[in-house]
């Protein structure tokens, strides 16, 4: 779906060009040089193509050249066929800023120069050589005025999603810098625990083992055997408190959070089970598939929504993002999502793309087993 700056373009464009054809038959009917008949016949013909073209050319390719060809040449009839009708030629301005989103200037410069033939022909039909030219001199400084106009707002278009997709690459690399810095500072508390406490328990316990076997009284020796169990099961926690350390990763939740949380176009949802589990090898994943489909959305789809959902079903962890933009019936993978399937098939996942109805992408991750350790001969 088009932002909605285009789309109001796009009616206004089609308001325009439907607004002359009704008027054309009526107020210029006696200078037609072909039956009103066939004139209507070649304007349905060109607001068709017109449609067409806005609708589903895409970028520069062949088919977008055959549009805008046909489209040339029925707009390039419709004002010679009806010579008297002065502001017809009207369409070749609209036709010639239209032919910036679907062709290399170059092709639009040859487009500009067509339409100005045409008009100083028309001219010549109907009036004298001067006019021709000076019809054709100002209609090439309306396209001109036009084309450069148009040029502007894509330049200005293509800033802005550079500068939104700089700002998503921006977020998440702070995203995994932070859960980097996380991810240390568990490491050195584990290790702490592990070194510190975990050696001054051992030394207890054998401390007490020793003791156990030198007391003579039974009841203190009972005591000494409670104390040994004790510090045993106390050094189990530790162990077991040290793995959950090395294994636990931040909230996924608040990582994608972050990542999306100033992106404004598209509007990005994102929901997350609470039995989803995963560890830092898998945010990281996740993290940049998320990116990936943002920016895909924002460079690519033209979306104004992405959805991002991530459950958990039968063991492992699955990701959907889906966008409401434009979409391919062949999804073509460039270097963004090539990087995100090897990224996902390293970590032992999978990832499905469809671009039938928006743009989808689909990945599943192994789950994390959540097995504790086992308590007092944990080693």
């Amino acid at each position: 779906m088009r932002r909605d700056p285009e789309i109001w373009a796009g009616i206004a464009m089609l308001v325009v060009i439907l607004g002359i054809g009704a008027l054309v038959p009526v107020a210029a009917a006696g200078t037609m040089t072909v039956p009103v008949g066939v004139w209507t016949g070649l304007f349905a013909a060109f607001v068709l193509v017109t449609v067409r073209l806005v609708l589903g050319a895409g970028p520069p390719t062949a088919r977008a050249y055959v549009l805008l060809g046909t489209q040339v040449a029925l707009v390039a009839a419709l004002v010679l066929t009806a010579p008297g009708a002065g502001w017809l030629p009207i369409l070749l301005v609209v036709v010639a800023a239209l032919s910036v989103y679907y062709v290399p200037v170059r092709a639009t410069a040859a487009v500009v120069v067509v339409n100005v033939v045409v008009v100083g022909v028309a001219s010549a039909q109907s009036g004298s050589v001067t006019d021709a030219v000076l019809s054709g001199a100002i209609y090439l400084l309306l396209q001109v005025a036009s084309v450069g106009s148009t040029l502007a707002l894509q330049r200005e278009r293509r800033m802005r999603e550079q500068l939104a997709v700089a700002h998503v690459e921006l977020r998440a690399a702070a995203v995994l810098r932070d859960e980097t810095t996380r991810s240390d500072e568990r490491l050195r508390i584990a290790r702490e625990l592990h070194d510190v406490l975990g050696h001054q328990l051992t030394v207890l316990a054998l401390e007490l083992e020793t003791a156990s076997h030198l007391q003579d009284d039974a009841r203190a020796r009972e005591h000494v055997l409670r104390a040994k169990g004790v510090a045993r099961e106390l050094l189990g926690d530790v162990r077991t408190t040290v793995g959950e350390l090395r294994r636990r990763a931040p909230s996924l939740q608040e990582s994608l959070g972050s990542l999306v949380g100033r992106v404004r176009v598209p509007r990005v949802r994102v929901a997350v089970d609470d039995g989803v589990t995963v560890d830092e090898e898998q945010t990281v994943v996740l993290v940049r598939v998320v990116q990936e489909a943002l920016t895909n959305a924002i460079r690519h789809s033209e979306a104004a929504a992405l959805d991002v959902a991530v459950t958990a079903d039968d063991g492992r962890v699955r990701l959907v993002a889906q966008d409401d933009g434009r979409g391919a019936a062949r999804v073509e993978p460039g270097n963004g999502l090539r990087g995100l399937e090897e990224r996902v098939r390293a970590a032992g996942g999978t990832v499905r793309l469809d671009g039938r109805s928006g743009f989808r992408v689909e990945v599943e991750l192994p789950g994390v087993l959540e097995a504790a350790a086992p308590r007092g001969g944990a080693r």
